[in-house]
């Protein structure tokens, strides 16, 4: 009976692996394919595609505007939830409840709705659509992510190192700064990397309030509506083996620190 059921969850385990990576396997080979329409038979091979995104300047800008993005995006974030972490956790008081319920609300919000939430908003504060409002609504939606993962780490930190630094004279300020600060780097790395591939990926929040400049996922978004093109899976994939690179040097990095802690 045991080893029925180990068999039955090895093969359940490799029809997932295949239901998730076949498709990028597909959509990695059609980038190499020599015709301008995606679709099997594959007859002949090709690196135009790949040559051909490199030098062109539109895909180049929208890469580097939507990195942008992300960074700013992610730097505000990290910093709103690393203050509300800190504020959470470990403390009773009224209406924390409440104050938690909110701060995880914009990661509950179906994503179309919250971007015509946000579009409306943008509109009545004045905001016009673009990279300023782009900013503003991936760092509101990162924001519970940080801070779920802040509140997880700071659950572990000893409290006897606060309040040794306190005995020896250390106001909260530096207590903080030295010791819980340095505690929190793996997971404020883990929270970085994270919301920067969020907002890297965004397509829905970036559509309803970008500008006339599209982000990256904008940009296919558009190049799809014009035909299915193999240059739609060469952008695809090069974007894909940045993030899958970026995601795995922090997995190791912050897996280190964490035995360095």
């Amino acid at each position: 009976m045991f080893r029925g059921n180990r068999i039955f969850l090895t093969c359940v385990y490799w029809a997932f692996v295949l239901y998730v990576f076949v498709p990028l396997i597909l959509m990695v080979m059609m980038g190499f394919k020599d015709s301008n329409f995606i679709g099997f038979p594959i007859r002949s091979w090709t690196l135009d595609w790949y040559t051909g995104i490199f030098a062109d300047t539109e895909v180049l800008s929208t890469f580097g505007y939507s990195v942008s993005i992300a960074v700013l995006s992610t730097l505000i974030s990290v910093i709103v939830g690393i203050w509300i972490a800190v504020l959470l956790e470990g403390r009773k008081f009224t209406g924390r409840a409440l104050l938690f319920g909110l701060t995880l609300l914009p990661a509950l919000v179906p994503g179309i709705i919250s971007a015509i939430a946000f579009r409306i908003y943008a509109r009545w504060l004045g905001i016009e659509p673009g990279m300023g409002a782009i900013v503003w609504a991936h760092a509101v939606h990162n924001v519970p992510f940080v801070v779920l993962v802040i509140m997880a780490r700071l659950s572990t930190l000893p409290k006897s190192q606060i309040e040794a630094a306190r005995d020896l004279g250390a106001d909260p300020v530096i207590a903080f700064m030295r010791v819980t600060m340095p505690y929190l780097i793996p997971a404020i790395l883990g929270a970085s990397i994270f919301c920067l591939l969020l907002s890297f990926d965004d397509f829905v929040r970036s559509f309803f309030l970008g500008g006339y400049e599209p982000t990256l996922p904008v940009l296919i978004f558009a190049k799809l509506r014009s035909g299915m093109s193999p240059e739609i899976n060469a952008i695809a994939t090069v974007a894909l083996i940045l993030t899958a690179v970026v995601g795995l040097w922090a997995e190791r990095f912050t897996r280190r620190m964490n035995k360095e802690t």
